[in-house]
């Protein structure tokens, strides 16, 4: 942290210093805190996606290590959006993890696409990390079940059988966090919910080249919920690209809102938002200018 200058910023309150990540509280008492709680979050900025992705994949691998020193195991949750692709690369080639003492979990997955499907996230994290790092324990939201609701209750079931460590979570173009569209469900503590996918959303896996037409992107997908995400012990949120920028701007700037699900994150004791020049690019002046000469901040 550098120096203890603050301001103002509407409903934020902005530190270039203060107290250190350990200093925090625990994910639990959030959960007591209700809802007009805010915590600090850690906004780092970057001035391009590659070293955001190196810097992000950094954090996650010395968390990684750390839960495995202390605890023999680390639980980590993986996003799986384009935007995450190279932070996930970076921490697939990170040195020193244990991968074999590693629980990996993902945090959504859409309702009918098979895993053999381009877009399908378990197809994905096989893919980019489950093989390549030699994860061995890993539980998938099985989307195409015979039965989707048994599918969500047995991937709860094994999600909260003991605390996530780190957890991965992008935003979406249209502020989600997972596939929580606005207006997010912020009440429920069901782990994993079953979600109408709002037009936005469909559009932006057009966009991403997931799907040549908006009519073959799924309306529904399962999705980890807004205060399960958030009892992970800390997590990393990767947000790089111009598309993003309203976005983070919402996430930061506005209410802690259900119409911007992102902006949950804010009430999170543990929570690091790695930004490059163009997902920033919206944010006010001021935050800009915070953040341009001190490479990071924090909001709450």
């Amino acid at each position: 942290m550098l120096g203890d200058a603050g301001a103002r910023f509407g409903f934020l309150s902005l530190t270039c210093g203060g107290e250190t990540r350990d200093s925090r509280r625990d994910p639990s008492a959030l959960l007591r805190a209700g809802a007009g709680a805010t915590m600090a979050m850690l906004v780092r900025l970057f001035s391009d996606s590659s070293s955001l992705a190196r810097a992000a994949a950094e954090q996650a691998a010395a968390a990684t290590r750390h839960a495995i020193n202390e605890r023999d195991r680390c639980r980590i949750v993986l996003a799986t959006g384009t935007s995450q692709f190279a932070c996930l690369d970076a921490l697939a080639s990170a040195p020193g993890i244990d991968w074999k003492k590693v629980e990996a979990f993902h945090l959504d997955e859409y309702v009918g696409l098979p895993i053999t499907h381009p877009a399908s996230f378990r197809k994905i994290l096989l893919d980019r990390v489950i093989h390549r790092c030699g994860i061995a324990t890993y539980c998938f939201i099985e989307g195409n079940a015979a039965d989707t609701a048994a599918a969500v209750r047995e991937a709860g079931r094994e999600l909260t059988s003991a605390p996530i460590d780190v957890a991965f979570v992008g935003i979406g173009e249209n502020g989600h966090i997972a596939f929580n569209d606005p207006p997010a469900d912020f009440e429920t503590d069901e782990p994993y919910l079953i979600v109408e996918l709002d037009e936005a959303c469909r559009r932006q896996q057009v966009g991403e080249g997931w799907f040549a037409d908006i009519a073959d992107v799924p309306r529904r997908a399962i999705s980890m919920s807004p205060r399960q995400i958030l009892k992970a012990r800390e997590i990393i949120s990767v947000v790089p690209d111009q598309r993003k920028a309203q976005a983070v701007k919402n996430c930061l700037e506005g209410e802690i809102s259900p119409m911007v699900p992102a902006s949950i994150l804010r009430r999170h004791p543990k929570t690091t938002l790695y930004l490059d020049r163009d997902s920033a690019s919206r944010l006010s002046a001021d935050l800009r200018s915070a953040l341009s000469r001190n490479s990071q901040v924090t909001i709450s």
